[in-house]
């Protein structure tokens, strides 16, 4: 429950923390970046859509003059009342049947569901990739600590050793030998400070912060027992935001289609007008009803292009859920496989390689083994440590993305 009690921790809305950068104070940021602003934006507009669809149509004000004789004129006085002129004031109104409305909003409200599910997915990756960013920081951080460490002991050797050479008690070429390594170790360490400085931009990128970032090795998650193989994957991926979105996307596409089909029931518009009409009468009613005449098509185009996309949407349903699916069980397996390799290297093979390390020096301090062996031990423990460090940094990684894709995260909602 590590990466649910670090995102707990977080307040919403902190800002960035000042240094050195916990993976809390990280995921918090990567929940607000811009890819999830341009999500959030598009359920704002998918909301809208909503309100758009779910208003029936709007009543129409007419005022017209008619029967104004041209050859005999109209008449004095006053042209609202006494000029012979038929003035009207009306209304008409559409009425839509067959559930128009009632299906429009269906569709608008269940693409506004599929778009909140998008910011919940899209906050889902930027988190995953938010920590993977941050343990491939605290990784490098921690390999940039080993070089430093192997190239300080490095040079200390060739010190030892220079100060031998002067003394005729060891050769001028194990001497140069031991500079070589001293310098390899030199280019090591520059090498781990760009590997240091690249994750850093790429976690700053991430989290809208600069590169002078530093994560906390109190994040390294402790090594747990990998939680026992999910019987039921199936369901865990339909809890899966990116399924539940294209569900909600099937819902509105079949909304849509009933919606194409109720085309076929034409609206009505009724209507009534007052009319007024010197020398006639300044009393008269009006009412009126129109419809169309559906004659020779009955809207197969719209209807056949919803179902359309109809068949459209369910496709794209059943490839998430697959892809779904096996997203879960490659997780599931690369959480197995890097705790199992994690244990190895902090239970066995790490430990083997300090004792021979430290086995190998006692026995060079004391004349028993030669420079070559010594440095042999000290490569193998070099190469056994910065493996050590990925096989954690794999587990750390295998543990959060798992956790992200299997556990409800009340902080992710929109």
């Amino acid at each position: 429950m590590f990466l649910i009690s670090a995102l707990a921790a977080a307040l919403p809305g902190a800002g960035y923390a000042a240094q050195p950068l916990t993976l809390a104070q990280a995921l918090a940021a990567a929940q607000a970046n811009s890819d999830v602003a341009l999500a959030r934006h598009a359920l704002s507009a998918a909301r809208a859509d909503v309100l758009a669809a779910d208003h029936a149509p709007a009543p129409v004000l007419s005022a017209k003059a008619a029967s104004i004789d041209l050859q005999n004129g109209v008449g004095g006085g006053n042209v609202l009342t006494r000029k012979r002129i038929d003035k009207s004031i009306g209304i008409d109104w559409t009425w839509e049947r067959g559930n128009k409305r009632g299906l429009r909003t269906q569709a608008a409200q269940a693409a506004a569901q599929a778009a909140q599910d998008d910011v919940e997915d899209t906050q889902v990756q930027q988190l995953q990739a938010t920590l993977a960013a941050y343990y491939e920081l605290l990784a490098a951080q921690e390999r940039l600590r080993e070089t430093r460490a192997i190239e300080d002991g490095l040079l200390a050797l060739e010190r030892s050793a220079a100060q031998r050479v002067r003394a005729g008690d060891l050769s001028a070429q194990d001497g140069a030998r031991t500079r070589i390594e001293a310098e390899r170790a030199r280019g090591d360490t520059q090498a781990a400070e760009l590997a240091r400085t690249q994750a850093a931009l790429a976690l700053a990128q991430r989290i809208a912060r600069g590169p002078d970032i530093e994560a906390t090795p109190a994040d390294w998650p402790a090594r747990t027992t990998p939680p026992a193989p999910a019987t039921d994957l199936e369901a865990l991926a339909d809890q899966r935001p990116d399924v539940r979105a294209a569900q909600a996307r099937v819902q509105a596409a079949q909304a849509a289609l009933e919606g194409a089909l109720a085309l076929r029931k034409a609206d009505v518009t009724v209507g009534a007008s007052y009319d007024h009409f010197p020398g006639t009468s300044t009393r008269l009613l009006e009412l009126r009803a129109q419809f169309p005449l559906q004659w020779g098509y009955r809207f197969e185009g719209e209807v056949q292009r919803a179902q359309a996309q109809l068949d459209q949407a369910q496709e794209a349903l059943a490839q998430t859920r697959r892809a779904a699916l096996l997203d879960l069980q490659a997780l599931q397996a690369a959480l197995a496989s890097a705790a199992q390799r994690a244990a190895g290297y902090e239970d066995g093979i790490v430990p083997r390689a300090r004792q021979v390390a430290q086995s190998a020096e006692l026995a060079y301090a004391k004349g028993a083994i030669g420079l070559t062996d010594l440095l042999d031990a000290r490569r193998t423990l070099r190469a056994t440590l910065l493996e050590a460090i990925g096989a954690r940094a794999d587990y750390a990684k295998a543990q959060g993305l798992w956790q992200l894709r299997t556990q409800p995260n009340p902080s992710t909602q929109p």
